[in-house]
């Protein structure tokens, strides 16, 4: 069964992100490669990030994570110390201190194959580059590639955090995807709403080489029907936060209306 959304599917937003994220990396690579060859190609490399505030997705991309534990005390009760001189009042709540989340961030990184020199660089974004601190560490990386003459592509597929890159001129949309083209100066910004298809965007190169196209709709297509995603959804229910505008879920409402029943 297909994705009942044209574009970008915001139930993949929650518990199956990391399955997802990995599965688009990994799938973009495939469909670039053919396309490289000889002069370049398409490699796949995993960073670590700490997310040390993972009680802000627990329920959304931690579903397993143990937020609360309730020490039960007896009514009444009280705790003397030593001397027996001072009671006192035992605590209603023992939480756990939360440890931070290991996280593994797959990006394509786009070489060429005479030097294994970077030459492009495809970023999915993950939660935790979203806020901080990863929003900060993040926004440095985006400025050492440019820097070093590395083209920069970006895909927002979540509709929760801060985006990485401001502009007064952005409009308030649920998805992004951005094109820095190396030493350009300039951002080429597709905005996308739940109803819009995602873009065939260039992926560029060395000059002279001309861009390749990337399909981004038969990609995120392909990864669903490949992981059979939609055993893992239920479509009865509200999409993972943040809460959907209202042109928005009454558009939902009527799509999904054939799946509810």
């Amino acid at each position: 069964m297909p994705s009942p959304f044209p574009g970008m599917d915001p139930y993949l937003e929650g518990y199956l992100w990391s399955d997802v994220h990995s599965a688009l990396a990994n799938k973009i690579r495939q469909v670039l490669v053919p396309q490289l060859r000889p002069r370049y190609t398409a490699r796949l490399e995993i960073y670590l990030v700490e997310d040390n505030a993972p009680e802000t997705e627990v329920g959304i991309l931690y579903p397993d994570v143990k937020v609360l534990q309730v020490r039960a005390a007896s009514t009444g009760a009280l705790h003397s110390n030593q001397s027996g001189a001072i009671a006192t009042t035992p605590a209603q709540l023992t939480l756990p201190v939360l440890q931070p989340v290991e996280v593994r961030v797959p990006t394509v990184e786009i070489r060429d194959t005479a030097l294994n020199v970077l030459v492009t660089c495809i970023e999915i974004l993950s939660p935790v580059n979203k806020r901080e601190p990863g929003l900060t560490g993040y926004r440095q990386k985006r400025q050492r590639l440019y820097q070093a003459g590395v083209n920069l592509i970006e895909l927002d597929l979540l509709r929760r955090g801060s985006r990485p890159f401001n502009h007064p001129r952005l409009p308030s949309v649920p998805y992004l995807i951005e094109l820095t083209r190396a030493q350009s100066g300039m951002v080429d910004v597709w905005t996308l709403g739940l109803q819009d298809r995602l873009p065939v965007i260039p992926v560029p190169l060395r000059q002279p080489d001309p861009d390749v196209p990337l399909d981004l709709t038969a990609v995120l297509n392909a990864i669903y029907d490949e992981a059979a995603y939609d055993l893992s959804i239920d479509y009865r229910v509200t999409p993972p936060p943040p809460p959907l505008s209202e042109s928005d879920a009454l558009w939902l409402e009527n799509l999904l209306a054939p799946l509810r029943g």
